[in-house]
């Protein structure tokens, strides 16, 4: 906790005790209020509304109680911290279920149980300000983007072209690896949909996502998995962009952001984070299959793991895998569309076959070729694959 830029407001009509809490908490480096009376304590805190409120329960004309109540009803989000002497508990059961943060024992022996009970309440407010911000953004997309899907029903060429927009480039090279992907829609619109994400100057992120349905709605939420994957990375750089991420940290917030839509639309994804310094592959799995193919001068061989589909579970934990890849390596991923191309009845066999012609044709080309992917103007399913690689020689 950084006391700079927190106001508490300190109310108490005992001076000495009063001007004791003032005194520490200032030389902590809050900025610092105080009041000797419940009313000027509620004038101060409708003037400057404070971020704590330390407030003893027992108090001339209005005591701490009603303070409490009036506080609760104007300011509802303001912690409150309540002290009160050991012999009258009681009150401080009371304050607690009127919303009261924490509680302190007068006399207060160890004021840096004070300075911690501080702490705690302006993590807690913190949190809630983030949180409904956070709603506020999500609702103003979704209100947003609900009226975008509108038009892209009335429109459907007009939404294919925002969301060629919204793709990335391809083919993309950096720092020696290349990025290419093709999307293959059954309909005009795909609900398959893949990004690359600059993080700093040694990584990068990716994804292919790929939504249940097709047509519009399906096209609708890779829209908001675009806002809110570019929001995590706005997010991520104001931190400074030097902090570990992780796959699994994406995945768990995408899957709280879609459950928190009601669209009724879950995504299996596969993300992957390149630290390019290391030639090191961090990824997170969201009931994504087939798996993705890693292809290497030694084997080919599906990547492992597992997760839940993003968008279905609210207690979804998703996990980190890593793998060290060689100097050159084809990360091969594509959509569960692809299985729809192939005669063979069994999963087994359908893997195999996948595993057979990854080997033998490792860029997009040859993998588009391979599938005749550029001739499926009517397939059963949106078709999406997605090559990451590099070579060395």
């Amino acid at each position: 906790m950084n006391p700079a830029g927190n106001t508490l407001l300190v109310i108490d009509d005992e001076a000495v005790f009063r001007e004791s809490l003032v005194a520490y908490l200032e030389d902590s480096g809050f900025r610092v209020l105080q009041a000797a009376t419940s009313q000027s304590g509620l004038d101060l805190i409708k003037q400057h509304d404070p971020d704590v409120v330390i407030s003893d329960l027992h108090m001339p004309k209005m005591d701490g109680l009603s303070l409490l109540k009036a506080i609760r009803e104007s300011f509802p989000q303001t912690p409150v911290i309540v002290v009160s002497g050991a012999g009258v508990m009681s009150d401080v059961v009371d304050a607690l279920r009127l919303g009261a943060s924490d509680y302190l024992i007068k006399p207060i022996l160890d004021l840096a149980m004070l300075k911690h009970s501080v702490s705690l309440s302006l993590q807690k407010l913190q949190l809630e300000r983030d949180n409904l911000t956070y709603r506020e953004n999500l609702e103003a997309v979704v209100s947003s983007l609900q009226e975008s899907l509108a038009e892209l029903q009335e429109d459907q060429r007009a939404g294919r072209q925002v969301q060629q927009k919204l793709l990335p480039e391809s083919p993309l090279e950096i720092d020696g690896y290349l990025f290419d992907y093709h999307i293959c829609p059954s309909l005009y619109l795909s609900g398959d949909f893949v990004d690359f994400i600059p993080l700093n100057n040694h990584s990068f992120g990716f994804y292919l996502a790929d939504v249940s349905g097709h047509g519009a709605s399906s096209a609708f939420v890779t829209i908001l998995l675009k806002h809110m994957t570019f929001r995590l990375r706005s997010e991520y750089r104001a931190r400074g962009g030097d902090a570990e991420i992780l796959p699994s940290e994406i995945l768990d917030s995408l899957n709280r952001g879609l459950l928190n839509t009601d669209l009724g639309k879950h995504v299996t994804m596969f993300g992957g984070i390149i630290d390019t310094k290391n030639n090191r592959l961090t990824y997170s799995l969201g009931g994504h299959f087939p798996l993705p193919i890693l292809a290497t001068d030694e084997k080919v061989e599906f990547l492992q793991g597992s997760g839940f589909p993003v968008g279905i579970f609210e207690e979804a934990e998703y996990e980190n895998y890593v793998v060290e890849l060689p100097d050159s390596f084809s990360l091969v991923t594509f959509s569960d569309g692809i299985l729809e191309l192939f005669p063979e009845q069994s999963l087994d066999d359908k893997e195999a076959l996948l595993l057979s012609k990854v080997g033998g044709n490792r860029s997009l080309e040859a993998i588009k070729s391979a599938f005749k992917l550029d001739e499926q103007l009517e397939a059963p399913d949106d078709i999406a694959v997605m090559v990451l690689s590099r070579k060395v020689r």
